[in-house]
C-alpha cells in the first residue's frame, strides 16, 4: 500500500513539472527602473512562445531612440527544446518626474496576453550615465555622410565635383543602404559619374580612423551666379552595433538599428565671369581650350565638294556653348553643318572635343579665301579671358565656268545658282487632236450663257465697294506702316515661334530673326558687327534710343539663355518684345 502511494506521488510531480515547462510566458523587463534624465532606458518584451498581433505600449513619457530590435532564440539541450522571442526599445525621458509604461499586449495560441505595468523614475542629470549606452546613440557616434565639394566657390560654368562618401568605424558596421532623397540640382548642369563596385578604403574623419565608401560621384556646371544650395543626400541604412552579450566564442553579439544619416545642405558662392577684358565674340565658354579650321583639300573642280571643320578640343563646359560659324565668299554653296561630340566627363569635368563640319561645292573657277576665325574662352584657372584665331584658308578651284560677277564677296549664307532649263528634257508634245464631241449642244440662249451676260452687271456694285475701300485703306498711310511692320515683323519671327518651349532652338530662330531682319532692312552685313556697331547704326537712322536699348537687351538675352534655366513665360515675353521692336525700328527708321 505505501509502494502504490509513493506512485502516484511520482506521477504528480512529473505531471506538474509538464505544465510549468508547458507554462507560458510574457513579461517586460527595463534595464533600470531609476535613471538621469540625460540617460537612455532599455524595455525588452520577452516571451518563451511566439505569438501574433504584438502591440506595444505607447511610451507616452518618453521618446523613442531605438528599436523595435527582435531577437529570437531556438535551440535543444537534452532532449529539452527551448524558444525566447524579444523586442527590445530604447528610450529618453522627456523630464524628470515618475511615469508609468503600460502594458503590452500579445495573441499566443488563441489568447491574449498581458504584461504587468512597470514604474519608472527620472531624476536629474547624472554626470556621468551609467548602464548599457543605447544602440542609436552607438549609431549616431561612429556613422557619418560627408559631402565633398572641390570648390566652394566657382566661377559661373565652372566644372566642380561632388563626392558624397559614408564614413563607418571599426567598431560597427553596415548591412544595407537605401537612397531615401536625392539631391535635384536645379541651378547646375550635372552629370552622375558611374561607380562599379564600392569598395571599402581606409581614411580619417576628424583625427579619427575610420573605414569609408564612395557613394555617388556628381560633376557640376553651375548656370547662375550667387549663393547656390545643394541639396542634401539622405540615406537609409541598418547599422550594426555591438551589444554587452557575447556569443560561445567571446564575440559580441551585434544588434541591428536602423538610422537615417544626411549630408546636409551646402551652399557655394559662385563668381560672374569678369567683364573687364571680355571678348565681343565670347559665347560663353569656360575652361582650357584649343582651336582649330581644318578643311579636307585646297584644290579641285567645280562641283566637287570639301569639307571645312571647325573645331573646339579641351576640358571644359563643352556642351554649354556653340561653335563660332563659318564665313565663305558666295560662289562656294555651303550646307548646313553637321555636329559632332566626343564628350567623355570624369571627375575633372568635361573632356574631349566638338566640332562642326561643314559641306562646301565652290560653283565657279577661281580663288576663294575662307577668312580667319577667332574662338574665345575664360580660362579660370587664370581668371582671364583668350582668344584663338585660325589662319586663312584659299580654295583654289582649278577647272570649271567662269563667273560673270564678283566672287570674292563674303557673305554668311551660300547663294545657289540659277538652273539653266534643257531644251531637250521633255519629249515631243501633240499640237493636234482628233477628238470629237460625243453630244453638241448650242452655247447660244442656254444657262451659260445668260449667266455670263448678266455677271458683269452684277459686279458693278461690288467693284464700287471694293474700290472706296482700297480707296481709304491706300489713304490711311500711318495704318499702311503699322500694317506693314506687323507683317515684317511676322515674317522674320515665324521660326522663333514655332520653337517656343524649346530654349535653345527658340533663342536660336529669335536671333537669327534680328539679324536677318536688320540685314533686309540696312543692306549690311551683320556677321561682321558687334552689339556697339549696330546700335550707332540704328541711332544713325534715327530710331529712338529706347527701342534701340530694347533690341541690343533682346540679343543679350539671346546668348545669355544658353547658359541660364528660362521658363515658358520669359520665352513668351521675349518673342512679344522682339516683335514689337521690330514693328517700332520699321516705323522709325529713316
Amino acid at each position: 500500500m505505501k509502494r502504490i502511494k509513493n506512485n502516484i506521488s511520482i506521477l504528480f510531480l512529473v505531471l506538474a513539472t509538464s505544465i510549468a515547462s508547458a507554462q507560458i510566458k510574457f513579461e517586460a523587463k527595463v534595464s533600470k527602473k531609476t535613471l538621469g534624465v540625460n540617460e537612455r532606458l532599455r524595455i525588452d518584451f520577452e516571451m518563451n512562445q511566439d505569438g501574433d498581433n504584438f502591440v506595444p505600449p505607447s511610451f507616452a513619457d518618453f521618446d523613442l531612440v531605438g528599436g523595435p530590435n527582435t531577437s529570437v532564440s531556438n535551440y535543444s539541450r537534452n532532449g529539452k527544446r527551448s524558444y525566447n522571442k524579444t523586442y527590445s526599445y530604447f528610450l529618453a525621458p522627456k523630464k524628470r518626474g515618475k511615469f508609468t509604461i503600460k502594458q503590452a499586449t500579445i495573441e499566443i495560441d488563441g489568447e491574449t496576453y498581458k504584461t504587468f505595468p512597470i514604474t519608472i523614475e527620472v531624476t536629474a542629470a547624472v554626470n556621468k550615465p551609467n548602464g548599457e549606452t543605447a544602440a542609436s546613440d552607438v549609431a549616431e557616434d561612429n556613422i557619418h555622410l560627408v559631402a565633398e565639394v572641390s570648390n566652394a566657390s566657382p566661377y559661373l560654368n565652372e566644372a566642380i565635383t561632388v563626392v558624397y562618401k559614408l564614413y563607418v568605424s571599426t567598431e560597427t558596421g553596415v548591412s544595407n543602404w537605401r537612397e531615401k532623397d536625392i539631391p535635384r540640382y536645379n541651378d547646375f548642369w550635372s552629370q552622375n559619374i558611374d561607380i562599379k563596385g564600392l569598395n571599402v578604403l581606409e581614411g580619417e574623419y576628424k583625427g579619427e580612423k575610420y573605414r569609408y565608401v564612395v557613394l555617388r560621384k556628381t560633376v557640376l556646371y553651375p548656370q547662375k551666379i550667387g549663393a547656390l544650395k545643394l541639396e542634401p543626400l539622405v540615406l537609409d541604412i541598418t547599422v550594426e552595433v555591438p551589444t554587452n552579450r557575447r556569443d560561445i566564442f567571446g564575440r559580441p553579439l551585434m544588434t541591428k538599428v536602423p538610422k537615417v544619416v544626411t549630408a546636409g545642405s551646402r551652399t557655394l558662392n559662385v563668381k560672374p565671369l569678369p567683364e573687364q577684358g571680355k571678348p565681343s565674340d565670347f559665347k560663353g565658354a569656360v575652361g582650357n581650350y584649343s582651336f582649330k579650321v581644318t578643311t579636307s583639300k585646297t584644290q579641285l573642280n567645280a562641283t566637287e565638294s570639301l569639307q571645312a571643320k571647325i573645331e573646339v578640343t579641351g576640358n571644359g563646359n563643352l556642351k554649354l556653348f556653340e561653335l563660332p560659324k563659318l564665313t565663305v565668299p558666295s560662289s562656294l554653296e555651303v550646307y548646313e553643318p553637321e555636329h559632332q561630340e566626343n564628350i567623355r566627363t570624369n571627375l575633372g569635368g568635361m573632356q574631349g572635343g566638338i566640332s562642326d563640319t561643314y559641306t562646301i561645292v565652290p560653283q565657279y573657277k577661281g580663288k576663294y579665301p575662307i577668312p580667319s576665325i577667332s574662338f574665345s574662352y575664360f580660362n579660370p584657372e587664370t581668371a582671364s579671358y583668350k582668344r584663338i584665331t585660325s589662319d586663312e584658308i584659299v580654295i583654289d578651284v582649278l577647272e570649271g565656268p567662269t563667273a560673270s560677277i564678283n566672287n570674292t564677296e563674303n557673305t554668311t549664307e551660300g547663294v545657289k545658282q540659277a538652273v539653266n532649263s534643257n531644251t531637250n528634257t521633255f519629249a515631243f508634245i501633240k499640237t493636234a487632236s482628233n477628238w470629237s464631241s460625243i453630244k453638241e449642244e448650242q452655247f447660244f440662249k442656254s444657262t451659260g450663257f445668260w449667266s455670263l451676260l448678266l455677271l458683269p452687271f452684277l459686279a458693278i456694285p461690288l467693284a464700287i465697294v471694293v474700290r472706296r475701300k482700297t480707296d481709304e485703306r491706300n489713304a490711311d498711310v500711318q495704318g499702311n506702316r503699322i500694317r506693314k511692320a506687323d507683317r515684317l515683323a511676322k515674317k522674320y519671327l515665324g521660326e522663333a515661334k514655332k520653337a517656343l518651349g524649346q530654349k535653345e532652338a527658340f533663342y536660336l530662330a529669335l536671333e537669327k530673326a534680328l539679324h536677318n531682319y536688320l540685314k533686309a532692312k540696312l543692306n549690311i552685313e551683320t556677321s561682321d558687327f558687334n552689339k556697339e556697331k549696330i546700335e550707332n547704326l540704328l541711332t544713325e537712322r534715327q530710331v529712338e534710343s529706347n527701342v534701340v536699348s530694347d533690341f541690343i537687351s533682346i540679343l543679350e538675352n539671346c546668348e545669355l539663355a544658353r547658359y541660364t534655366p528660362i521658363t515658358q513665360v520669359t520665352m513668351k515675353n521675349d518673342y512679344d518684345k522682339a516683335a514689337k521692336t521690330i514693328s517700332l525700328i520699321d516705323k522709325q527708321l529713316r
